[in-house]
């Protein structure tokens, strides 16, 4: 298991961490800040001049969840992990990452009132510097903007007025009740190339329907992975009523093949998009959405769409809707059309 302490930076996730350390049997200190520390030294420059924090890193994400696997191979847990996370689609992709390894996450949210978080900034002057102070201070705007996701997805201890070690006995009493248990669904990771079906649903305005998974970053079509022995027109199907509580009749027509090519991170396979047609607005009241998988929903056109979806699936997405305008599936290789 991982205790994650989330907060501002000063907030006193380190302190708090070091105090739970006594209070939890077992328990080790993970701090993702050293994998980043580390991975910073082997980048080139010319890298890290693209992002702006080591957090912006996807090696940085798969490393964070990759090196909590690795320590609890060797010692029983929990790892506690004081660390900002103020991105929601990166709480997503490390959460479901770890979710996918079966490590359950129990998610705090340390949140002094604004003038006692500016105070404690002012007092890590005093040892750490004006540049540690003046980073606090820079990131409060982005904290402020993430409360909203923050405070619906972790669980909330009040700091303003506790000192370290009694802030860590009410984390430590809320790990033993179970509060703050990161509720998310546990998909095993690939060990293959994967054959998925997705389905483009529309609206009267022609825009296609995306949903937001909480265990992954970025937006996606409804579907999922066919499973074995299965055909992938019903299994895109049933993955609309598992995922939507919709349900189409007939099997919907294909759009798109497209074979998404291996890479270091994953191991590709093939992508099908189907095409589930037009829904009237009131079937809207019918969507029904799995909490522990999808977050959301939403309407889309395909410029609006581009900025929701990764660069493979904008491709996919816009060639797809090129095969509906002409009646015809295509078949791609990396988002490219082939033998058309």
């Amino acid at each position: 298991m991982i205790i994650w302490l989330n907060g501002a930076f000063g907030a006193g996730k380190t302190t708090a961490a070091h105090e739970l350390l006594h209070l939890l049997p077992g328990s080790t200190l993970y701090d993702p800040d050293l994998v980043g520390g580390e991975l910073w030294k082997m980048l080139p420059k010319e890298r890290l001049a693209q992002v702006d924090d080591v957090q912006d890193l996807p090696a940085w994400r798969r490393l964070v969840v990759d090196t909590a696997v690795a320590l609890l191979a060797e010692i029983p847990g929990p790892l506690i992990a004081p660390m900002t996370l103020l991105v929601q689609q990166y709480r997503d992709e490390i959460f479901g990452g770890l979710a996918a390894r079966r490590i359950p996450v129990q998610h705090f949210l340390l949140r002094p009132d604004e003038t006692f978080l500016r105070a404690r900034i002012d007092q890590r002057a005093a040892s750490d510097g004006d540049a540690v102070r003046n980073w606090c201070l820079g990131h409060l705007p982005q904290y402020d903007a993430a409360l909203d996701w923050l405070s619906a997805d972790a669980h909330t201890v009040d700091t303003s007025r506790l000192t370290p070690r009694q802030t860590a006995e009410l984390l430590a009493d809320a790990v033993r009740r179970g509060e703050g248990v990161c509720r998310i669904v546990q998909t095993p990771p690939p060990r293959a190339q994967t054959l998925a079906a997705g389905v483009l649903l529309f609206d009267d305005r022609d825009r296609v329907l995306l949903v937001d998974p909480t265990y992954k970053a970025g937006w996606e079509f409804p579907g999922g992975v066919v499973e074995p022995g299965e055909a992938p027109a019903r299994a895109a199907v049933r993955e609309v009523a598992e995922e939507l509580g919709l349900r189409l009749t007939g099997e919907p027509a294909l759009l798109v093949v497209d074979w998404e090519p291996p890479t270091a991170a994953q191991f590709g396979g093939l992508r099908l998009l189907f095409d589930g047609g037009r829904l009237d607005a009131a079937r809207f009241d019918e969507v029904a959405l799995p909490g522990e998988e999808l977050r959301d929903w939403c309407f889309a056109t395909e410029a609006e769409a581009e900025q929701l979806l990764s660069p493979n699936r904008v491709a996919r997405l816009r060639w797809a809707l090129r095969a509906r305008a002409q009646g015809r599936a295509l078949n791609l290789e990396a988002g490219v059309p082939v033998g058309a």
